[in-house]
């Protein structure tokens, strides 16, 4: 019995020091930041970058890796601290709840080993996280709540009343922080509506259908079959126009793409993308699509990383930006880097008057920076939350 009792203390020990140090390194493997901070810009790039008033952006993993976003990171791309040093009034904060073994961006299979699981294990979560998507999902969703009350100037965002409290207390004390929750692939709902019903409940204000591979809503952009809505997907983005949740077309295939803008109620939004006029990947936006889900009121978030924009990222980023201006309006063009979402970026969070430096340079206009630095995140929201 001794020597049980020793051997379970010592493979406790392995475990805790596993879930110390296995984390981070897998963080800091996947995440990388290409140029470290701090960043300069031109004197008056930063003024301008000074002058916004509301700074969003639409897509963030950070609550995967087990991190505290209440404290400053030295790793990762985004927290709670970075955001106030970088102004940002909201943050979508995503969660992923599986990843295919060999993910990549042309064909990946549902029965892939789930990245997730051995990950979810090592940061020591509860066992009922373990082999279940939609635990992992709801208790990342009390992980951000929890956040926010701890950190005391983060208003977890819900409905439109929060969002107006948020823009309100700005007013006086701009180091207030809106954080906002969003699924990525709703292969999180295990095929129920009863789980939808459960994240709603949790807070959950925008999902996306797909993520790298086929589902029980349809295909994804990356899956194997490229198929439509089916009949449980039809079902889901129905109960979502009710409930007033957002329909994220991130990753989703074309076919797809195509079914929720012929039913949909309400404007989508796609998360973080990158355009086809500019890097030409199924992963991305065809100009056909652009046209549609602006004509109906819909977002697009450009993403920061080299899959969706190509390289060299920073003009890119500003060239798929002026893309879809140029094709349908400034007003339906957002951020959604991607941050901490297992690619390597070209800055942090802190490096956004970056940007706004680019933007510049290329041309736009004040009011137009604005608008895609935050100012149509916060018009779209106040017009579509509930």
């Amino acid at each position: 019995m001794k020597k049980i009792l020793i051997i379970i203390g010592v493979l406790a020990l392995i475990y805790f020091v596993a879930t110390l140090t296995i984390p981070p390194y897998i963080e800091q493997q996947r995440n990388p930041v290409k140029t470290a901070p701090p960043y300069q810009v031109s004197t008056e790039a930063q003024a301008l970058y000074n002058r916004l008033d509301f700074i969003a952006d639409l897509h963030c993993d950070a609550l995967l890796w087990g991190r505290d976003l209440t404290e400053r990171g030295t790793r990762g791309q985004v927290d709670f601290p970075r955001m106030r040093e970088a102004n940002v009034a909201l943050e979508m904060f995503t969660i992923v709840s599986k990843s295919p073994a060999g993910q990549n961006m042309q064909s990946n299979s549902s029965e892939a080993f789930d990245n997730i699981t051995p990950l979810t294990i090592a940061k020591g979560e509860s066992p009922a996280n373990w082999f279940s998507l939609i635990n992992r999902t709801l208790s990342q969703s009390r992980q951000l709540k929890e956040f926010a009350e701890e950190d005391g100037q983060t208003i977890f965002v819900r409905d439109k009343a929060d969002l107006q409290q948020l823009l309100e207390a700005r007013k006086s004390n701009p180091k207030v922080i809106g954080a906002m929750l969003g699924i990525e692939g709703a292969h999180a709902l295990e095929g129920s509506l009863a789980n939808l019903d459960k994240v709603i409940e949790a807070g959950v204000r925008m999902i996306g259908l797909t993520h790298f591979f086929d589902n029980e809503l349809g295909g994804s952009a990356h899956g194997e079959t490229l198929a439509g809505l089916t009949d449980f997907g039809k079902e889901v983005v129905r109960k979502m126009n009710e409930n007033g949740i957002f329909v994220d077309l991130a990753h989703c295939s074309p076919a797809i793409v195509d079914d929720v803008l012929n039913m949909s109620t309400a404007p989508v939004i796609v998360s973080h993308t990158g355009v086809q006029g500019i890097l030409d990947s199924q992963r991305n936006l065809s100009d056909t699509q652009i046209r549609k889900i602006a004509a109906q009121g819909g977002i697009i978030g450009i993403a920061f990383f080299d899959g969706a924009v190509g390289t060299p990222e920073l003009p890119n980023i500003i060239a798929s930006i002026k893309h879809v201006r140029d094709l349908v309006g400034i007003e339906y063009v957002a951020l959604g880097s991607d941050y901490d979402g297992s690619v390597a970026v070209p800055f942090d969070v802190t490096g956004l008057p970056l940007l706004v430096d680019g933007l510049m340079k290329a041309g736009f206009t004040e009011a137009e920076i604005k608008a895609v630095m935050g100012e149509n995140v916060k018009r779209f929201f106040l017009e579509n939350l509930r």
